[in-house]
This record gives C-alpha cells, structure tokens and sequence, in this order.
C-alpha cells in the first residue's frame, strides 16, 4: 500500500470511528397549544328536588246552632194569654163571690202557667246558622331547588350543579372550562 493509500486509510477509520462534526442542536420547539372546544355538549340534565313544608290556610264551613233573639224578656204575651185562659176556666168553676174568687185565682194561675210556657217556648227556640271555621295547617311539597347538569367537554364528562335548567344542548366554554 503507497503511503497515501494508508493514509487515505486512516483518514476514512477516523471518520467511520469519529462522528461527524457536532452539529448545535435545534432550538425545542415550543408545544403547541391544545384545542379546546367552545361548547360542552349536554348529556343529561336532572332536577334536584326537595320537600319544603310549606303553611296553608284551610277552611270549612260549620253549622252552629245557638239560642234565637228574645222578642219579649218579660214574657207578656204568655202571662196574659195565660191570664185569659185561667180566667175563663176559673169562672166556670163555682157560683156567686166564689165564681169572682175562682175567675181571679184562675187568672193568676194562668198567668202564671203562661209565663212559663213561654219561658220554656224562647229556651228552645233556636236559630241554626253557618259560619267559616279556618285553621293554619303544614302541606309538604316538592320543590325543584337547582338541576344537575351532565355534560361531555373535550373528550371528558363532568357534571355541575345550576339554578337554572339549561337552555339548548351545549354549555358555552373556554379553554376546556365551562363558563358558567
């Protein structure tokens, strides 16, 4: 082998041997931003319910009966109607001064008897009326206190809670974030 030959030889072993020049290495290249949606998409919406107890006013007629009005607290009509008819029994009863005595027994008798008739007519004279009757009382209801709302954004589900039911089919976001 000429001396150039080995040489030449030696020179290629190198560079087999050497790695070439170093070269600088690129400059990373920044990640790109990850795309995001705008919108989640709604998957289910479900109300939250509660039972609140809340005050109710009922009420019902009743019919009460009670004592009517006295026309006549001293009962008058029935001591001389009484009175009367004491009298005419009275004088049919005996002759001379006795008939007068039995006709003003008899009077006093039957005024008497008469009042007390109408005292026990006006205790059970009754008057029949209605009146409403109304009474505070608890009724349980269910209530709709917010909604769950179930929805699908970039590839993952979540769920959030909101006082509102959603309108449409998706929620507004950004940078894979709901915006609500």
């Amino acid at each position: 082998m000429p001396p150039s030959a080995a040489s030449s030889t030696v020179a290629q072993a190198a560079a087999v041997a050497a790695p070439a020049a170093a070269v600088a290495p690129a400059a990373p290249k920044p990640a790109p931003k990850p795309v995001h949606a705008n919108h989640a998409k709604i998957l289910a919406v479900t109300p939250i319910k509660e039972t609140v107890s809340e005050p109710k006013q009922v009420c019902h007629q009743e019919q009460v009966v009670h004592q009517a009005p006295v026309q006549d607290n001293n009962r008058i009509a029935g001591s001389v109607i009484g009175g009367v008819v004491g009298g005419l029994l009275g004088n049919q009863v005996g002759g001379g001064n006795g008939k007068k005595a039995a006709t003003v027994l008899g009077a006093l008798a039957g005024g008497l008897a008469g009042n007390k008739v109408q005292e026990g007519m006006q205790e059970r004279d009754q008057v029949a009326s209605t009146r409403t009757i109304c009474n505070t009382e608890n009724v349980d209801k269910e209530k709709v206190v917010g909604y769950n709302v179930r929805y699908s954004l970039d590839g993952k589900t979540g769920t959030v809670r909101m006082d509102q039911k959603p309108e449409g089919k998706t929620l507004p976001a950004k940078d894979g974030k709901l915006l609500i």
